[in-house]
């Protein structure tokens, strides 16, 4: 379970990440990040849709989703806004695999985001 500090509640803050993060994509999952200069604990919000199965399958999903991100939002930086999207082939994954994803999307997203901080363009 992620810790409540590090839950994302509000939809404006969704929409930050989605819309002016940075994001990657993998087979199970997409991984939406900003870094924000917000001093609060790094915040994590996951989108699983119908699309992704029936809501016990959903639910499921997010639950699995959510363990894999309990021992990482640990090593994101204050103000830091991600939301983990879960695609349909989610729901069939190991967690090997969706943990795999999730660290693989993680790099990526994580490395732009860095980047483009430091040269000073959004």
């Amino acid at each position: 379970m992620v810790p409540a500090r590090h839950r994302m509640r509000r939809p404006a803050d969704f929409a930050t990440a989605i819309r002016r993060g940075r994001r990657s994509g993998r087979s199970t999952l997409v991984v939406h990040l900003a870094l924000t200069t917000d001093p609060a604990p790094a915040r994590v919000g996951f989108v699983v849709s119908r699309a992704v199965g029936n809501a016990v399958v959903r639910n499921t999903v997010r639950r699995r989703l959510r363990h894999l991100l309990r021992d990482r939002v640990a090593g994101l930086s204050p103000g830091t806004l991600l939301v983990v999207r879960a695609l349909p082939s989610a729901a069939e994954a190991s967690s090997q695999r969706l943990g795999g994803d999730l660290d693989a999307a993680l790099d990526v997203v994580l490395t732009r985001a860095r980047r483009v901080e430091a040269e000073g363009v959004r």
